[in-house]
């Protein structure tokens, strides 16, 4: 890969193309020399100028534009670069890449090159769900083209629903991922990673439980972001509706009690520890085995403390690396440290869950990253999958720099 690595960011017609110009600067600031090519139907919507302007270099727009090299355009840019983005990604441009219909110069460029490719969708809720549109995305899935999946709002046909394209920061980060994973990023070989995720369930009776609102998403990222980087990855997962990271060996569990008992099988198998999961605190002390009547105002029921895991693993886990994490809403560091030292952990991921961005069930984050030396690293909002590889990072490092206790 070149110092600066490059990316080919390829505009379509969507009204979501403004968006595109967003994507260029976040990749801009983080290194990335960025080419734009755009389809005639994207100039309808944003001018080549925009990009022009933001990029420093000129735009391809069409086929026969001349190469100041005189090497032929498409080849020569699909030979040049690390990663093609297609960011909006219509139905229809989908649908030609699905296709392999090369008559327009982004479609040729993507059969030409051989760097990992990166696609946002962005279209009209019915178009999205069209049988034809998910066959599609499923055959590029299977070639091995990453998508970012849409976001769900209004959309500009007037519509609610999915379709929208996903937020310029998930799409940047999602490339940088793979521009790091694509130079070779395997600092993971040999490290046998145990990550826990999601939320429990606590049974009341057959149809009731208790529970929290955790989706799993952050450690869903660690895992995937470590299996990406060459370990060997077990995720014991509570209840969660997202999909399995690939690569991964996925152990799912619905209690505390559950939970506990296939981490505690695990440690001696593991050599990094990453208990990111939501675990509930306390359960119902006797479960109904029929469905509990509705009667009267009121409804009083017992709990009692499930095991701390994070706990338990701190006093077996001998010379392994144990990361928790703290959900907290106020004196987040102070909080961070008594946990770091009460569970003997080795580095705590605090974040304020009030916060804009950071907590449940959404895409981003925002973290402090407490460790035994005293230092807390206060990171800036960003994608869950993007905090992941710090969390990464930071563990590789308290790891070499630690001293026996």
């Amino acid at each position: 890969m070149p110092e600066m690595p490059r990316v080919a960011l390829a505009v379509t017609g969507c009204i979501g193309a403004y968006k595109a110009a967003e994507i260029l600067r976040l990749l801009q600031q983080d290194g990335v020399d960025v080419r734009v090519a755009m389809t005639e139907s994207a100039q309808r919507f944003v001018g080549p100028v925009t990009f022009e302007g933001l990029s420093g270099h000129p735009v391809i727009t069409s086929m026969w534009e001349p190469s100041a090299t005189g090497a032929i355009r498409h080849i020569e840019l699909a030979q040049s670069i690390d990663l093609l983005v297609v960011a909006p990604a219509t139905a229809n441009i989908l649908a030609k890449f699905a296709n392999g219909i090369c008559d327009d110069f982004v479609t040729t460029l993507y059969v030409s090159t051989t760097v990992p490719v990166l696609v946002a969708p962005a279209m009209n809720v019915e178009m999205l769900h069209h049988p034809a549109t998910q066959e599609n995305l499923a055959r590029l899935a299977a070639r091995g083209v990453h998508i970012v999946e849409s976001g769900s709002g209004y959309l500009a046909c007037g519509m609610v629903g999915e379709g929208r394209l996903a937020e310029p920061r998930e799409i940047a980060d999602r490339a940088l991922e793979l521009l790091h994973s694509s130079s070779g990023r395997r600092d993971l070989e040999g490290q046998r990673v145990l990550v826990t995720a999601g939320p429990t369930r606590e049974l009341i009776d057959p149809v009731r439980f208790v529970t929290n609102r955790s989706s799993g998403r952050m450690g869903y990222a660690v895992a995937e972001a470590a299996a990406a980087r060459g370990a060997e990855v077990v995720l014991v997962s509570g209840p969660v509706t997202i999909d399995a990271p690939s690569g991964v060996t996925i152990v799912r569990v619905e209690t505390a009690a559950e939970m506990a008992k296939a981490t505690l099988e695990r440690v001696e198998w593991s050599t990094l520890i990453v208990k990111s999961a939501a675990v509930a605190d306390y359960r119902p002390t006797a479960v109904a085995d029929r469905k509990i009547k509705k009667s009267g105002e009121t409804m009083t029921i017992e709990l009692e403390k499930t095991q701390d895991i994070l706990a338990a693993v701190g006093a077996v886990k001998g010379d392994r690396m144990l990361v928790g994490f703290a959900a907290e809403t106020d004196d987040l560091v102070a909080n961070a440290r008594k946990k770091l030292e009460s569970k003997n952990a080795d580095l705590i991921v605090a974040n304020d869950v009030t916060l804009d961005g950071a907590g449940f069930d959404g895409d981003t984050n925002i973290a402090v990253i407490v460790g035994r030396n005293g230092q807390a690293d206060e990171l800036p909002m960003m994608s869950k999958r993007k905090l992941a590889d710090r969390i990464l990072d930071a563990a590789l490092a308290a790891a070499a720099s630690r001293v026996p206790r």
